[in-house]
């Protein structure tokens, strides 16, 4: 199964994070916003059209970045994270338990789901980057 998700990135360089709703899997975890790409959608196409369901936000295809992937070789499922500096609207907790914008430094050590936790890595590793 294929998953998409993405960093977005405020210009201060604080990262978006949501927390899982108790009653799914991995419940409480923090993680990227984003989902599944449904058959016959495109990885952008399913990254702006989840985005929009879980923040409220419109994502410009063109602002998103490709930056890393992990995947579960006993389950399947692949998730390749984006990053983004630009949207339009502000985030609303649409489909999760809480947001929380996150330094990125800070992100090890928030309690992720283990696919969430080397895309944090590839994430901190990229920023400081591009210091």
């Amino acid at each position: 199964m294929d998953v998409v998700a993405v960093a977005l990135i405020d210009p201060a360089g604080r990262v978006l994070v949501q927390q899982r709703r108790a009653d799914r899997a991995h419940g409480g975890l923090w993680e990227f916003p984003g989902g599944k790409v449904e058959a016959g959608e495109t990885a952008i196409a399913a990254l702006r059209r989840e985005i929009a369901e879980e923040l409220g936000l419109v994502l410009d295809a063109g602002a998103l970045i490709y930056l890393d992937r992990a995947a579960d070789p006993q389950t399947g499922l692949v998730i390749s994270l984006y990053t983004c500096r630009d949207w339009a609207g502000t985030p609303a907790c649409l489909d999760a338990a809480a947001l929380h914008w996150c330094a990125a430094d800070d992100l090890a050590a928030l309690p992720m789901p283990p696919l969430d936790v080397p895309l944090a890595a590839s994430l901190r590793a990229s920023l400081k980057e591009a210091k």
